[in-house]
């Protein structure tokens, strides 16, 4: 085969990562095998003092890579028989790179649910942080991108920290579903020796043994689970980052983000753009794309492995690196946001958001609420069309429009509005105070699991 063919089927240069899994994964294997008295002790011993002098070498980049043993458990395997001889090729009784391989993926994906729910953790901690520093700063809440109803800054962070809570429990999922030993499966149909996958299972800390090993070998569902915990956590990102750069526009100037997070334009000196929050939001389409590459892979494929699933790999390592890089830029950037208190009430006060909350008052009258809808929907006009807002009229000029108001309208403003809401996750800031004490518990109990 020409060299350049050949290079069409090697994996090495990507699978790297996994080294020090497949490694520790080899020792645990070889344990068990000197356990069941299929090598001698001393062979045992032999190769795992061989396989830690390999794993220095990974770490300190020493090993030299050969392209022509296509991929790393030929390469550590190779290596291990320079520095041990023969012995070492014993490494791979009772085992196949198909069971290798989905070992060594599970192993790695374990760590980055890990991973991904100390991130998490660390940015609902980062939001409900905010949420008491801010507790009772107003600003508009928005339907359709208009203003709807007067809420507390509090309270809408909250709900982003709602989001990302979701998003723990999907990898805390995903983390118990991939928490499942392989090896031991073989090529695909078991292995005929008197093996202990719960030995090695305990070894390398899984839960529980696979129970098929045809599925074993071919499954990747665990890698769809993450891509796909992944792309929800980032559509959650993404819809953040909108909002801090709508937020930080002229127009609106709710926030200020830290310079950190801000470039200059290269050619108009009064600009600051929000690059970061742009690149997470236009990171998230990449992570979709990985995760649909993924399931066009897997979704044609007869039983068992084929070499289609080497594919697997690159798209879900750049999902990791991304969801990685992107939480942590993020809790940085959202801790060092800056808000503007008055900004967001002038929005509130030169609005007509209060309209909801004077069809609510005519309700209290024994208005039909559709009757009251329809006048307050009359006043919104009349306010518009002689450039005034609700708490600039007269008695007189709500009385025009219904004989049911009186001189207690004037009580409606926006912290009454507020307060008045007072169902159970409702935007009142006794309701928010209430709900900062729940996440906060929730978040407590989920991080001792993985601290």
């Amino acid at each position: 085969m020409s060299e350049n063919y050949s290079d069409y089927t090697i994996s090495f240069n990507y699978e790297q990562r996994l080294a020090e899994y497949d490694i520790k994964g080899s020792i645990a294997h070889s344990r068990m095998l000197a356990k069941q008295n299929i090598i001698s002790d001393s062979d045992n011993e032999k190769i795992i003092n061989g396989l830690n002098i390999v794993l220095d070498e990974i770490q300190s980049e020493k090993i030299k890579w050969n392209k022509d043993l296509e991929d790393i458990h030929m390469n550590i395997e190779f290596r291990l028989t320079e520095l041990i001889g023969d012995t070492g090729a014993k490494l791979h009784t009772a085992r196949s790179r198909n069971d290798q391989i989905s070992l060594d993926m599970r192993m790695y994906v374990k760590d980055l649910n890990n991973q991904a729910i100390n991130l998490l953790i660390k940015l609902v901690n980062t939001l409900i942080n905010l949420a008491e520093d801010n507790i009772s700063f107003i600003l508009p809440g928005y339907t359709h991108l208009q203003r709807a109803q007067p809420i507390l800054l509090s309270h809408h962070l909250l709900a982003y920290a709602e989001m990302f809570y979701r998003d723990i429990n999907r990898f805390h999922e995903s983390f118990e579903r991939v928490d499942v030993m392989p090896l031991g499966s073989g090529a695909l149909a078991g292995l005929p020796y008197n093996l202990d996958r719960e030995f090695v299972s305990k070894q390398l800390g899984f839960a529980k043994v696979s129970n098929n090993s045809i599925d074993a070998v071919s499954d990747r569902d665990f890698i769809l689970d993450y891509n796909y915990s992944s792309s929800v956590t980032m559509m959650h990102i993404s819809r953040l980052c909108e909002e801090l750069i709508i937020w930080s526009t002229d127009e609106f100037g709710f926030i200020k983000l830290s310079k950190e997070f801000t470039t200059w334009s290269s050619i108009m000196p009064q600009k600051r753009n929000p690059d970061f929050a742009e690149l997470a939001r236009g990171k998230t389409g990449r992570v979709y794309g990985n995760l649909f590459a993924l399931f066009t892979i897997l979704k044609g494929l007869p039983l068992a492995y084929n070499r289609d699933m080497q594919e697997d790999k690159e798209g879900f390592f750049d999902t990791a690196d991304t969801i990685n890089s992107t939480l942590d830029i993020l809790v940085s950037m959202i801790g060092t946001t800056q808000f503007n208190k008055q900004n967001m009430l002038d929005a509130v006060n030169n609005s007509y958001i209060l309209a909801t909350d004077i069809a609510d008052y005519l309700v209290s009258k024994s208005v039909p609420f559709r009757k009251a809808h329809e006048i307050v929907s009359k006043m919104t006009d009349y306010c518009l069309d002689n450039n005034k807002y609700f708490h600039q009229l007269t008695i007189d000029e709500f009385k025009k429009f219904s004989s049911d108001f009186e001189i207690d309208i004037f009580e409606i403003n926006p912290i009454n509005s507020i307060n008045n809401r007072n169902t159970v996750g409702g935007t009142s800031e006794l309701q928010v105070k209430n709900s900062i004490l729940d996440i906060k518990s929730r978040i407590k109990s989920i991080a001792t699991k993985y601290a």
